[in-house]
C-alpha cells in the first residue's frame, strides 16, 4: 500500500525559541505573556509537548505573527535543500536516512541552512575553478553565485505574496478606474500625463524584445505584437519601474537572500512584474472571481483579457492573510526539462540538482498542445498534490517569425483540490490513481521506477548480465565490489 502522510503535531521548538529570543524575553517571561507554566513554556522549548490550538493562537497574539509561521512548509524545504546537497557526489558524503535530514531541519535550522549555503558556494567554486582551468588567457572569471536561485529563494521566502505590491496595486487599478481587458489605453494615458512618455509600436526587425525604454526620448517601444492583455502587462509593468521604485527597493534591499546587485536588479524586475499583475488582477476582484468559477483558469482568461500563463502566475500568489486562495505551486518548463519559472506557495520542493520527474504530467502536455491536462500525484513520502498543466506559445507572426513553447503547471495540496473545477470526475481518494513522482533522479529514492536515469541516492543500478543494460533497481552498498 503506498505511504499516506502521518498526521503531524506541531512541535515549534526552534521557532518559538527565536522568537523569544527576538523579543528579549526569557522562558519565565514568556510563560507569563502566553499564561501558561514555565515548566510546559520549556517542555514546548526542549520539544517534549507540542502546540496546542489555544496556545498557537496566543502565540499569534503576543508575539505578532501569523499562525501559518509554524507551519512545518518551510522545515521541508529545507530539508529537501540539505538531501539534494548531501546526495551531490562530488561531496563525496553518504546521506544519512531522511528522517534524520529532517529532525535536523526542524531542530536546527540556521545550522542545515548554513550548510547549504556551503555546499551551494562550493558548487559556484568549482564550476568557477573549471571555467578558469579550461579559459584561455585573460579571460576574467565567472561572476559568482546564481542570481536567479537567490531571487527564487527571495520570492519562496515571501510566499510568493507581497502585500504592500498588492496594496499598492489596487489602490493604482481604482484610480484609473481600470476595466477588466481594457486597461491598456488608461495605462497609456497614465504614462503620458504623469511622465511624459509615448508608447510607440516599434517594427519587428527594430526591437527583438517586447518593451524597451528610452529615458532620454522619454519614449517607451513595444513589440506591435502584442495582444491587448500582454501589452497592458508591459505597460504597467514600466509604470511599477517608475512609481513604485521606493517600494520595489525596500523590498529588494531587505532580502537576506540577495547578495549580489545582479541578484538584486532581478528581484527588483520580478517584483515590478508581480505588481503588473496585481494592476490588471486586483486582489479583492481576482479572489472573487476565482472562488466564483471555482479557479476555472480559461474562464480567468476571458474575464479579465489576459493569458493561460498570466492567470496561473497570479493564481500562486494569492496569500493575504485572512483572504486566502488556493495555494499553488506555479512552474513553467521546456521541451529540454529546463524550467524557466518557479513559484511556491505550498510545500511543493523543486529540486535544485539535475532535473524533474519525466513522469510529472507538465510534461506530457507537450504530447496535447492546447489540452489541460490532470494529475494527481506523490511524492515517495506519501505527499499527494492535485496538478493541471497546458502548453502555451510565444513569438511572433508570419511564416519566419520564431516562436517557443512552453508547459505551465498549477499544483496544490490533495486537501485543496476540491475547490478546483478539474478535480471533478478524479478519484481524489483512490491511492491507486496517484501517479509516483520525485523530485528528479539525482535524489529520488525510489527503487521502483521504469523511468529512472541515474541511480537513486545511497545506491547503484544492477545489470542484467543477459542484456547488458541498466534495469532499474539498485544494488544495496553492502554488496559492492
Amino acid at each position: 500500500m503506498p505511504r499516506r502522510p502521518a498526521e503531524r503535531k506541531v512541535y515549534a521548538h526552534a521557532k518559538l525559541r527565536r522568537l523569544r529570543r527576538e523579543h528579549g524575553m526569557n522562558q519565565v517571561d514568556m510563560a507569563r505573556a502566553l499564561g501558561i507554566s514555565t515548566s510546559y513554556a520549556n517542555q514546548i522549548e526542549q520539544s517534549q509537548r507540542p502546540l496546542t490550538a489555544a496556545v498557537l493562537l496566543r502565540i499569534a497574539e503576543v508575539f505578532g505573527v501569523d499562525a501559518a509561521y509554524f507551519s512545518e512548509l518551510a522545515e521541508d524545504r529545507l530539508a529537501t535543500d540539505l538531501r539534494a546537497a548531501l546526495a551531490d557526489e562530488a561531496t563525496g558524503a553518504e546521506p544519512p536516512p531522511e528522517e534524520e535530514i529532517a529532525e535536523a531541519a526542524r531542530s536546527h535550522p540556521e545550522v542545515v541552512r548554513a550548510l547549504v549555503t556551503l555546499h551551494r558556494r562550493y558548487r559556484d567554486a568549482a564550476e568557477q575553478a573549471a571555467a578558469l582551468a579550461t579559459a584561455e588567457s585573460g579571460t576574467s572569471p565567472l561572476p559568482p553565485g546564481e542570481p536567479h536561485d537567490q531571487v527564487r529563494d527571495f520570492f519562496y521566502a515571501h510566499h510568493n505574496h507581497f502585500e504592500p505590491l498588492d496594496t499598492a496595486a489596487e489602490q493604482l487599478a481604482e484610480e484609473l478606474r481600470l476595466q477588466p481587458g481594457r486597461a491598456a489605453d488608461a495605462l497609456a494615458a497614465r504614462l503620458a500625463g504623469r511622465h511624459g512618455i509615448t508608447v510607440v509600436q516599434a517594427a519587428p526587425e527594430r526591437l527583438a524584445d517586447v518593451r524597451r525604454y528610452d529615458p532620454e526620448r522619454r519614449l517607451l517601444f513595444l513589440s506591435p505584437w502584442l495582444t491587448d492583455g500582454r501589452r497592458a502587462f508591459q505597460l504597467a509593468t514600466q509604470l511599477a519601474l517608475l512609481e513604485q521604485r521606493p517600494l520595489l527597493d525596500a523590498l529588494a534591499a531587505a532580502a537576506g537572500e540577495l547578495t549580489s546587485a545582479e541578484s538584486t536588479a532581478l528581484a527588483r524586475i520580478g517584483l515590478a512584474n508581480y505588481f503588473a499583475g496585481a494592476v490588471l488582477l486586483p486582489y479583492g476582484m481576482f479572489h472573487r472571481a476565482a472562488e466564483d468559477v471555482r479557479y476555472d483558469i480559461e474562464l480567468l482568461s476571458a474575464r479579465f483579457g489576459l493569458g493561460f500563463e498570466t492567470v496561473c502566475h497570479r493564481l500562486s500568489t494569492l496569500q493575504r492573510t485572512g483572504r486566502r486562495g488556493v495555494p499553488f505551486s506555479f512552474l513553467r518548463v521546456d521541451r529540454a526539462g529546463n524550467i524557466s519559472k518557479r513559484q511556491s506557495a505550498t510545500d511543493f520542493h523543486f529540486s535544485r540538482l539535475g532535473g524533474t520527474c519525466p513522469l510529472w504530467t507538465v510534461y506530457e502536455a507537450f504530447s496535447a498542445p492546447g489540452r489541460i491536462l490532470r494529475q494527481v500525484a506523490e511524492m515517495p513520502d506519501g505527499k499527494r498534490s492535485f496538478w493541471v498543466a497546458r502548453t502555451v506559445t510565444r513569438g511572433g507572426f508570419g511564416h519566419h517569425a520564431h516562436r517557443a513553447e512552453f508547459a505551465v503547471a498549477l499544483g496544490c495540496e490533495l486537501r485543496h483540490a476540491g475547490r478546483l473545477v478539474y478535480a471533478e470526475g478524479v478519484s481524489l481518494d483512490d491511492p491507486r490513481a496517484a501517479t509516483p513522482i520525485g523530485l528528479g533522479c539525482r535524489i529520488c529514492e525510489r527503487r521502483d521506477c521504469a523511468q529512472r536515469a541515474r541511480p537513486p541516492a545511497g545506491g547503484r543500478l544492477a545489470v542484467d548480465p543477459d542484456r547488458a543494460t541498466p534495469v532499474p533497481y539498485p544494488v544495496d552498498t553492502a554488496q559492492r565490489r
